[in-house]
């Protein structure tokens, strides 16, 4: 844990002659234009005479307070620094905390803080300050925390004088394999969310591209933001999620049922996981089946006896723009019909299938299921989709099936022929490694399906409920029809038989 450490202005972290050449290449290949620009992020808010507040941070120093002292005029700026490092001091602070590095404590921490600047300096100046806290809590890398460094960041902000506050709050890997390097991107983040609270707040997809100006997302990635308060009152934080991936900051953002962003990493952790990967555009009674079907048998595989499986509806960035262009409305309308039924929705950058399983690997070593069709299937055995990997099909499935993954496959009908694993179509010189699969249980037909919903297709059914077609209600769920037509979603402009039509 990162509270074991000392404040890295008292006992550097020891560095090895080995890794010195490495650290100061890294950090010259970031000083100069990245701490300039960050610089003067820093210095414009110490000049600016409206904004007065706390920071507290444990983990990683002190590193977002320090940009604003070493620029200057910080005392116009700064109301208090704390660094509660040691648990003891933290929870005396703060009040117990099962996870010291979470969004609860980070949570408890600005509210904390920010009801200290009210409650003592309200009186004396709130009339003329906006305050502000803000405060982080992060495990970074260490000799005895050697494993992936991530941490919780957050701001609690008025906007004007006298104001209700609004919260920005956000989760980070980060990526560095030093320390010192860590801090240091660190210390930009923090930096890039205070400027795009106060300078941007009016614009959050401007704010939010901000946020790792000076970074790559080889050093650092934002994988969960969430807005909430008066000012922020119009903001769908499902977009928001879209935004991170959109923009390249995460490679992929989770939400639940309901519409609450979630940090991936604390839904998956330690659970076995079930995902079916698809456009969503519509959701159909195919889609349905094949879900139903594949988390029959998943919950039946011995090592998932007793457990209750996690299940995402998984929609690639590929999918969303389709057309090379991410249409926000459609994107809300798939998610309001998944949140409908209940499903958590994760949005990713994943086109091959073995960087899912490698991305839910990181958090979870139970099982992970994947359901895909038989025309999906035979996508994933063409050759063409593997020539950037040095070792072709077989790293690819290598890859794919390390991370413990199995697929379920849900049949189809090819001119009235049922085709299933007994019967796929596979090149000859590829046969000998499908057999090798089924025969391994890598993939294994689904069972239970309903024949009638085989012949649904979600881009015909789209288009009966933008011609008016009322057929389509027949082939979704009810739950779906109801929220397309109550919320008139995917072009839905009311009922036009195709008997009056015809």
């Amino acid at each position: 844990m990162a509270f074991g450490l000392i404040a890295q202005w008292f006992h550097p972290p020891r560095i090895l002659p080995g890794r010195l050449a490495r650290l100061a290449s890294g950090v010259a290949m970031t000083s100069d234009k990245t701490d300039a620009n960050v610089d003067k992020k820093a210095l414009q808010i110490n000049l600016d005479a409206l904004r007065y507040g706390t920071f507290a941070e444990i983990g990683a120093g002190q590193e977002v307070a320090r940009r604003f002292f070493r620029v200057g005029a910080a005392s116009g700026t700064v109301a208090k620094t704390i660094s509660a490092y040691d648990m003891t001091f933290s929870d005396a602070i703060y009040g117990p905390s099962p996870r010291y590095v979470s969004r609860q404590r980070l949570m408890t921490m600005l509210e904390h803080e920010y009801q200290l600047l009210i409650e003592r300096l309200q009186d004396q100046r709130g009339g003329r300050t906006s305050f502000f806290a803000f405060a982080n809590t992060v495990a970074a890398r260490s000799y005895t925390y050697p494993t992936e460094s991530h941490g919780w960041l957050g701001i609690r902000f008025q906007t004007h004088p006298r104001a209700e506050p609004n919260t920005i709050v956000i989760h980070v890997r980060m990526l560095d394999r030093d320390n010192v390097l860590q801090q240091e991107a660190l210390g930009v983040v923090g930096v890039n969310l205070v400027h795009g609270a106060f300078y941007t707040y009016q614009t959050p997809d401007k704010l939010v591209g901000a946020l790792l100006d000076g970074l790559t997302t080889e050093r650092i990635q934002v994988d969960m933001i969430k807005f909430a308060g008066p000012d922020f009152h119009y903001i769908d934080n499902r977009l928001m999620a879209l935004q991170l991936v959109e923009r390249g900051l995460s490679d992929a953002a989770i939400f639940t049922a309901d519409g609450e962003v979630i940090r991936p990493d604390e839904l998956i952790y330690k659970r076995a996981v079930l995902v079916e990967r698809g456009r969503f555009r519509p959701v159909t009674n195919t889609t349905q089946d094949i879900l139903d079907c594949a988390l029959a048998q998943f919950v039946q595989e011995e090592k998932n006896k007793g457990e209750e499986p996690l299940v995402l509806m998984e929609i690639t960035m590929q999918n969303l723009a389709a057309d090379g262009a991410v249409d926000h409305t459609d994107f809300l309308d798939r998610v309001d019909v998944l949140g409908k039924l209940g499903r958590n929705v994760m949005i990713s950058k994943f086109g091959e299938y073995f960087r899912v399983g490698q991305y839910l690997s990181r958090a979870t070593k139970k099982m992970i299921g994947i359901a895909v069709g038989v025309p999906t299937l035979k996508e994933l055995f063409e050759e063409k989709f593997y020539t950037n990997l040095d070792g072709g099909i077989l790293e690819g499935f290598g890859r794919l099936f390390k991370s413990g993954v199995k697929l379920y496959v849900y049949p189809t009908l090819e001119e009235g022929v049922l085709v299933k694993l007994e019967n796929f179509p596979v090149q000859p010189h590829l046969q000998p490694l499908f057999n090798y699969l089924v025969l391994n249980g890598h993939l294994e037909d689904l069972r239970g399906y309903k024949q009638d919903y085989l012949a649904i297709r979600s881009p015909e059914v789209l288009k009966m409920i933008q011609a008016g077609d009322d057929r389509w209600e027949t082939m979704v769920p009810k739950q779906v029809a109801d929220v397309v037509k109550n919320n008139r979603l995917f072009g839905y402009r009311g009922q036009r038989s195709a008997m009056a039509e015809a």
